[in-house]
């Protein structure tokens, strides 16, 4: 990467136009969402009413970055019938929403004939990608960035075959 950018919030708010996040896996095992899921598993709901309770700075700075005009969009490629763990997101995803994301959700079997990317990734602006590495256990273990015009229009054309196929948050089930 030709410059190096502090962390991720940085490089979410350099986006001028656009920032678009690939989801492929079924499973996370990040640290800092481990005790909401443990909490969801229990009965724990987010309440739609009570904005201070979810998911924070996270929501805090969507909504920064898109009151500056940048769109944010989410695609999610899961297995149906869908994981536990894509049961809980699905659950809270609507807070993602509230805070300015359009989210999407696409059955893996309608996406056998599309090309794309080993890992989940960001693209912003249609120019830099950073990939986000998992373990086969999902946790996350780092980052890899590029600002190679192919690696981002190859994300790019994944990202939007994905787009065009998946269904909006509101009218997604997940399948159990």
């Amino acid at each position: 990467m030709s410059q190096s950018l502090a962390n991720f919030a940085d490089l979410l708010r350099s986006a001028k136009k656009s920032a678009v996040h690939l989801e492929l896996r079924d499973v996370y095992s990040v640290e800092n969402e481990i005790a909401g899921f443990q909490a969801w598993k229990a009965g724990h709901r987010l309440d739609p009413a009570d904005r201070s309770s979810w998911w924070r700075p996270w929501l805090d700075l969507v909504q920064e970055v898109t009151a500056n005009g940048v769109a944010v969009k989410r695609a999610r490629v899961v297995s149906e019938p869908a994981s536990e763990y894509i049961r809980y997101e699905h659950s809270f995803t609507f807070t993602n929403v509230a805070g300015g994301e359009e989210v999407r959700w696409l059955a893996r079997r309608r996406a056998s004939d599309l090309l794309l990317p080993g890992n989940d990734f960001w693209l912003f602006d249609g120019q830099v990608v950073q990939f986000n590495i998992f373990d086969g256990d999902g946790r996350w273990t780092h980052t890899d960035q590029s600002d190679d015009p192919e690696t981002a229009r190859l994300c790019a054309s994944a990202f939007d075959a994905v787009w065009e196929r998946a269904v909006p948050h509101e009218a997604y089930s997940v399948a159990e």
